[in-house]
């Protein structure tokens, strides 16, 4: 007997530090010694209540359903957290049920969104882009030398990724050097001088309607068809991207055994020419889902030119904004009063309605294409730009999901909560013109606000 009850204390002590384990893991807590901070997708189970249908499924009533949501008890349950003086006096929210046949709008006009953008630009590429399509950066032949050919992969990297679940670093220039060294020397070439061709992306490479020091302050990469590592070194943004990934693959053929001659040069690759290696970026979808949850402002910023360019644009600022639009009123979204200057939300100057980012997300979820812009966005208290929100808010953690945006004097959370009793609400908090010395207090009323939407009975 003796022996079995002191079996019996390890298994026990064994099985409660496995639902202790579970626990935390369930909340949250072990993000930060799993995966050093935001786990992403792969590591996280959402709640039941937030899991969308890609096709959605249309049921008979149900006379136990939740029902359609109230737009009184909506605005009701939000009215305090708007009220609080950290948010300023402009302050706009709009509620949408999934049925879409219910919207509770409150303020007037449009207002700047910061990253909130980030949810029409990953609305229309994936609205516009085959949501598996890949970019392609390639070499090819030109006379005795080659030429690296940049395709907009955002995320194109200098190795490949440390880690499995990586899934959107796809392509490295290590690869790619390995297997061009491999084909040269075939040919019995190994003295070649480099061209880089970023031609992909035209117009400027800093949006006219960012803050002017944002490239000269080290705050954005200029946007290029062509860079590694978004354009980074050591903390460092390259002022000129593709030279910069051109200099580095240089490097990567020399321990191959290939001699670059010269420096790497600006060229235009002849469209006929022959390819000497490729490599292929993460699917369009997985870029966006990564765009969504990390609020990547430069990789937005391709995304963008990529929607021009398949919608027969420019591949610019100018062209890629056209072409949210055109995508949105596509869709049949209310656009009144929508300004956009770039793909992020960096510009000040861009301007969107509550209302415009519901009707998107509700249109989002109507479409198979663009279904998965839903579980993109980020999980209260779990992921990305939301993985330190919530803290204090047990209700709340693991029941929204929302896109973030922040900059000085503006906050904005666009995204669905799901009500005490499992109905999902569409919604968007923005207040531009907040307290800009109390920025975390601002932040904390709009997820107060959402959070309060996760504890409400909002049934008509």
């Amino acid at each position: 007997m003796a022996g079995a009850a002191t079996l019996a204390v390890p298994l026990v002590v064994l099985a409660l530090a496995v639902a202790l384990g579970m626990t935390l893991w369930g909340r949250g807590d072990l993000n930060r010694f799993i995966c050093d901070g935001d786990c992403g997708p792969s590591h996280v189970i959402a709640p039941e209540a937030l899991v969308l249908r890609d096709v959605p499924v249309i049921s008979p009533p149900d006379v136990t359903a939740p029902g359609p949501i109230d737009p009184a008890k909506v605005e009701a349950a939000v009215r305090a957290e708007l009220d609080d003086s950290a948010l300023g006096p402009r302050v706009g929210f709009a509620a949408l049920g999934v049925e879409g046949d219910t919207i509770a709008p409150q303020g007037e006009g449009a207002f700047a969104p910061a990253s909130t953008t980030k949810v029409l630009t990953g609305f229309a590429a994936l609205a516009t882009i085959d949501p598996g399509t890949r970019f392609t950066t390639q070499v090819v032949r030109s006379g005795d030398g080659v030429v690296l050919v940049g395709g907009g992969d955002p995320y194109l990297s200098t190795k490949p990724a440390r880690r499995v679940d990586d899934r959107v670093f796809q392509a490295d220039l290590t690869t790619l050097a390995r297997r061009t060294a491999a084909s040269l020397k075939k040919t019995g070439t190994t003295t070649v001088t480099l061209g880089h061709d970023a031609s992909l992306f035209t117009g400027p490479d800093a949006s006219p309607a960012w803050e002017p020091g944002y490239v000269r302050d080290n705050i954005v990469t200029p946007v290029s068809a062509l860079w590694v590592d978004r354009g980074v070194t050591d903390g460092i943004r390259a002022r000129d991207p593709s030279a910069d990934a051109a200099r580095t693959f240089a490097a990567l053929l020399a321990e191959r055994g290939i001699t670059v001659s010269g420096d790497p040069a600006t060229a235009v690759a002849a469209p006929e020419a022959e390819v000497v290696a490729r490599v292929h970026s993460a699917t369009i979808a997985q870029i966006v889902e990564t765009v969504i949850r990390i609020s990547d402002n430069e990789a937005a910023e391709v995304v963008l030119r990529h929607v021009a360019i398949a919608a027969g644009r420019p591949a610019d600022f100018d062209g890629g904004t056209a072409a949210v639009r055109a995508a949105l009123e596509s869709a049949g979204v209310t656009i009144d009063g929508l300004v956009l200057g770039d793909g992020s939300g960096l510009s000040r100057r861009n301007r969107i309605s509550p209302v415009t980012l519901v009707e998107a997300l509700g249109e989002a979820r109507s479409a198979p294409r663009t279904s998965g812009l839903m579980s993109d966005l980020p999980v209260s208290g779990f992921t990305g730009t939301l993985v330190n929100r919530f803290a204090t808010m047990s209700a709340a953690r693991g029941t929204v999901r929302a896109k973030t945006g922040t900059l000085t004097g503006i906050h904005s959370l666009a995204g669905y909560a799901t009500d005490a009793d499992g109905r999902p609400v569409l919604f968007a908090l923005m207040a531009d013109r907040t307290d800009k010395d109390r920025p975390l207090q601002a932040q904390a009323a709009l997820d107060r606000a959402a959070a309060a939407i996760a504890t409400c009975s909002c049934g008509a």
